[in-house]
């Protein structure tokens, strides 16, 4: 790869994956290619020198939310939903292997055989020697999402910044695909997202964020190269909050 002209804006970032993003063209499950291209777009990241976190919803295998509207109970769904995120971590830890990549899962459920528990130093300490690390099973909580389990994970990791992965490339007043004048945002206050309902994250995540001052940029991830765009400081997507002053890293 040739290196970019400029240094990364972020030396820490924690990725935000829907399940859905790994679905592709599919209605369902994982889609190879689309993986495989996830994949290649941290490995460009990783050799930039930039620290990647990374948390991926369940919803291409199980969603809890939809399960309990339809009876189920609430707990239960959500539990299933965080074994839902542990596959798709397994998933994106063989496709960047398959780089090179050195790549830790570390689950918010005890599970040895399949992955590390979930202990903040050791994620940091794995970062800091460049490896991935994948964040599964939410919180281990049910009633908490995968946007709360992004938002925590990357205050605990002190990320510069969660990169909030989507089908649109921005933040919309309303669902593009269904409004044709809808219009995008380049930057939003994390209250302006409050107080305008605007489904970017849930509610208790974009709290969390405003209380600790952290940044979230929502971009298209069906734009190829959009990730490595994002780390280098270049306009694309929206901006919510503000993003604190770079710092020298040229030396």
């Amino acid at each position: 790869m040739t290196s970019p002209a400029k240094p990364p804006r972020f030396k820490r970032i924690l990725l935000k994956l829907s399940g859905e993003a790994l679905m592709g063209e599919g209605k369902y499950g994982i889609s190879p290619k689309t993986l495989q291209q996830i994949a290649e777009e941290i490995h460009e990241v990783i050799e930039l020198g930039v620290e990647v976190g990374v948390v991926i919803g369940g919803g291409n295998i199980f969603r809890g939310v939809s399960a309990s509207t339809e009876g189920m109970d609430r707990a239960s769904a959500d539990y299933m939903g965080m074994l839902a995120t542990v596959i798709n971590a397994l998933a994106l830890q063989d496709a960047l292997e398959k780089l090179s990549v050195f790549t830790r899962v570390q689950s918010a459920i005890d599970m040895q055989q399949l992955a590390e528990p979930y202990i903040r130093r050791r994620a940091v300490r794995h970062l800091e020697k460049g490896r991935v690390v994948i964040f599964a099973a939410g919180t281990g909580n049910p009633y908490f999402t995968t946007d709360t389990a992004a938002s925590l994970r990357a205050m605990e990791i002190h990320a510069d910044v969660i990169l909030k992965a989507t089908k649109v490339d921005g933040i919309y007043s309303a669902d593009p695909v269904k409004d044709p004048a809808a219009t995008r945002y380049k930057t939003l206050s994390y209250l302006d997202v409050l107080k305008k309902n605007l489904k970017v994250m849930d509610s208790t995540a974009i709290s969390l964020c405003m209380d600790n001052e952290l940044p979230i940029i929502v971009f298209d991830l069906n734009r190829t190269g959009n990730i490595l765009k994002v780390v280098l400081g270049e306009d694309v997507g929206t901006l919510v909050g503000d993003l604190k002053p770079q710092k020298a890293q040229e030396g």
